[in-house]
């Protein structure tokens, strides 16, 4: 992970410490940040290739900050919840961030996911899945596979690292129905904790992103009982 950029937020200032010693052994350059406004401020002048965000903050929450950061970045965000808190988890998925670390939690769970996490936003090969294109286009709909861009028309649209990964993997593979317990495995990887809720979540705010009208969808369908696939309709 040398040469790449965190910025971790937390009001608990122990927490920031410690997770920066961790990741600076790690060769990560760290930024730190204490409440919601300073670190939209970080997030807008800064270049970072993941963003630790805790929920609860001062001046600005968590959710507001990632919603904030979305209307202009892609990048990762990783939200730090309160154990059991489970609708924080859905309302950060829902927001807008790709995963989540329940607190109190080990600082090599954390390494771990953060690893994770920037290992599926670099491009890939998927396991059994066709060798990745450096662009897929159907119906309107682009992809720049290398670049990690989406486009409507021609014009670009904000995906999440996570929103993109499942749009790239149905679009790669049109018409094939990819059950919500396949996705989470494929791209969100075998070791990861949550559970289907963060597919559907990450459909609908797909969904919100690329249809004309989300209800009736003419690019990401469900197979009602099995799963999603992309197909053009229209």
């Amino acid at each position: 992970m040398a040469g790449k950029r965190a910025l971790v937020v937390d009001d608990e200032k122990l927490i920031v410490k410690g997770i920066r010693f961790s990741l600076e052994q790690e060769g990560i350059q760290v930024d730190c940040a204490y409440d919601g406004e300073e670190a939209l401020e970080y997030a807008r002048n800064g270049q970072y290739d993941i963003i630790l965000l805790d929920v609860m903050l001062p001046k600005l929450t968590g959710f507001e900050v990632c919603q904030q950061i979305r209307e202009f970045s892609s990048v990762p965000i990783i939200m730090l919840t309160a154990k059991g808190e489970d609708m924080d988890k859905i309302l950060g998925l829902e927001y807008g961030a790709d995963d989540y670390i329940t607190k109190p939690f080990n600082i090599l769970e954390v390494k771990a996911r953060i690893k994770a996490i920037m290992r599926r936003t670099e491009p890939k090969r998927i396991m059994g899945e066709p060798p990745a294109a450096k662009a897929v286009e159907s119906g309107g709909v682009r992809l720049d596979c290398e670049g990690r861009r989406a486009f409507i028309a021609g014009k670009e649209i904000s995906l999440t690292a996570k929103e993109f990964e499942v749009l790239e993997l149905l679009m790669l593979n049109p018409d094939k129905v990819y059950s919500r317990e396949s996705l989470l495995q494929l791209v969100w990887g075998l070791d990861y904790p949550g559970d289907v809720r963060t597919v559907d979540v990450h459909i609908r705010r797909l969904r919100e992103k690329i249809e004309r009208n989300p209800s009736e969808p003419e690019y990401v369908h469900t197979k009602w009982g099995v799963g999603y696939y992309f197909q053009v309709k229209g």
